[in-house]
């Protein structure tokens, strides 16, 4: 016996020096250089890993594929909306019955036991005994099953199932943003592919004229006036292709970023010819309409006052009566029992008075919260409704824009041409002829700049109405099928057309978490139904 007590004051010493010595690794660590220096080598092999090379020129749907595929904003929304789904499966899990076996050994120092007085007269009545082994082993398999903890896990499975729903409504809005990025920087750096080398070209021819001026006014073979009004001009001339050719080189940049490219990777973009720009010509309050059918954010807030309600349905089932049930199977090793083995059930039931005085405040507050999400969704249906009246707006302008650039393009390549037929040994013709190109380069950069802001205003306008241009299903994850894929997805939303007199509305057919495609509105043009085409 004391050896056993003598063992058992061993192991009570070792574990307060174990927690002792815990308690003294708790003092904060500073991170080591080494460890800073090895978590930047990890993030960026974590950062462009698993790509794919890039083995010829970037088409655009390639360039949305890539975005799509290796960006890291939209693989951090897969990521949440795979979180939430596993919550949601956790969160299930609470609705089952808790279902907890033990086991154990106990032992004491001493008997444990007692003895018996009267009550009148305090004589001990018993000599002191015991019901108890000092050393014995315990098990139990216990079920128990709780009606309130069953309620609250089945609102809050609801929750996490809206949870997911709202996660993927933020997934969509992330894809729609990526590509509408892509559209926004793939033109711009497309124009920079083509412009750039007949910018630097000029630069350099400008910049051999300039140093002509200067030869020329040193050796006084010009007025001095003239000169100074020749390197003027050129200097300006330099200054303006200077700045067109910095914005196109950021857009070539930001495509990369957009794209998740490697540093150093080149970036190569395939001259497709440009395709004609749509027209809208489907009436702006049927566009509103479907704006607030198909916008993600809409969609989330829908899901999100659902999971307002589903909050205050748990208040409000924590205010009625509990019911507890409890079944148990139970085995003690104490020889003095009559029966080690037994089996226990019970049914509990339960209310706290008090909390009934909260039901008016929670439906008050209902009340407040479905208000307040009411009018926040009518806040932002009103933002979205103005998103789409500009974005209308703007892509008409954007057209005008296009227009007037190629009426530029034109006249300028007239001058040029007129300027190189006139061209002779004196620096003021020769001013004219460089004169004439930095002119013709700024009415092709201006054109191809109108083209990409059109391109930009159409993908907001896009984006305004919240349509999809990924397909539901993707056979593969390659770059190449996905961008196939996509192609094809925007190829059959140019020959679909969306029938107006229909006895539904757009897209009511589908579930929320399907919205409608572009394709129900865009066509190419022709009969006459209203269309985006």
């Amino acid at each position: 016996m004391q050896k056993r007590e003598a063992q058992a004051l061993s192991a009570a010493v070792a574990c307060t020096m174990l927690t002792l010595t815990g308690c003294s690794s708790l003092e904060p660590r500073p991170t080591t250089r080494e460890e800073v220096r090895q978590r930047v080598v990890d993030d960026q092999v974590s950062m462009y890993s698993a790509q794919e090379p890039v083995t010829g020129p970037i088409t655009f749907y390639e360039a949305a594929a890539r975005a799509l595929k290796y960006n890291l904003d939209y693989r951090l929304k897969l990521m949440e909306s795979a979180l939430a789904a596993n919550l949601r499966d956790v969160t299930s899990n609470e609705m089952l019955p808790q279902l907890v076996a033990s086991a154990g050994y106990t032992a004491r120092s001493n008997d444990s036991g007692g003895t018996s007085v009267g009550i009148e007269d305090r004589q001990v009545s018993l000599r002191p005994s015991t019901s108890e082994q000092r050393y014995h082993k315990l098990a139990n398999l216990g079920l128990t099953w709780n009606l309130l903890d069953f309620g609250v896990a089945y609102f809050r499975t609801q929750q996490r199932s809206d949870q997911i729903l709202m996660a993927e409504e933020r997934r969509r809005k992330v894809a729609q943003n990526v590509l509408q990025d892509v559209r926004n920087a793939y033109w711009r750096a497309l124009a920079a592919q083509r412009l750039k080398p007949q910018v630097d070209e000029l630069l350099k021819r400008t910049n051999a004229a300039i140093k002509a001026a200067r030869e020329a006014e040193d050796k006084g073979l010009l007025p001095k006036q003239e000169v100074l009004a020749y390197q003027r001009a050129l200097l300006d001339a330099v200054s303006l292709l200077t700045i067109r050719r910095q914005d196109l080189e950021f857009a070539q940049s930001e495509l990369s970023a957009l794209m998740s490219l490697p540093p150093g990777t080149p970036l190569v973009l395939a001259d497709t010819q440009e395709g004609a720009l749509p027209t809208v010509v489907t009436p702006e309050p049927q566009l509103e309409q479907m704006a607030l059918q198909y916008r993600p954010e809409l969609m989330e807030e829908w899901y999100r006052k659902r999971v307002s309600e589903n909050d205050l349905k748990i208040a409000k089932a924590q205010l009625w009566p509990n019911i507890g049930i409890d079944l148990s199977t139970n085995y003690d090793s104490n020889d003095f029992l009559y029966n080690n083995y037994w089996a226990a059930a019970g049914v509990r039931v339960s209310v706290n008075l008090f909390r009934l005085l909260q039901l008016p405040a929670l439906n008050a507050q209902q009340e407040s919260q479905t208000k307040t999400d009411d009018l926040r969704r009518l806040a932002l249906s009103m933002a979205i409704l103005t998103q789409v009246r500009v974005g209308v707006l703007r892509y008409r302008l954007s057209l005008q824009e296009v227009e007037f650039a190629d009426e530029s393009l034109r006249v300028d390549t007239s001058l040029l041409d007129y300027a190189r037929a006139a061209r002779k040994t004196s620096f003021g013709s020769e001013l004219e002829v460089i004169r004439a190109e930095g002119r013709y380069l700024l009415s092709r950069y201006e054109r191809e700049a109108a083209y990409s802001d059109a391109q930009a205003a159409w993908g907001r306008l896009f984006n305004s109405i919240g349509f999809d241009v990924m397909p539901d299903t993707i056979q593969k994850d390659d770059v190449r099928t996905l961008a196939q894929e996509i192609e094809k997805t925007v190829l059959m939303q140019q020959k679909k057309q969306w029938q107006l007199d229909s006895e539904e509305p757009p897209g009511m057919s589908q579930t929320p978490d399907q919205p409608a495609s572009a394709s129900q509105i865009a066509a190419p043009g022709g009969g006459n139904a209203p269309v985006l085409q």
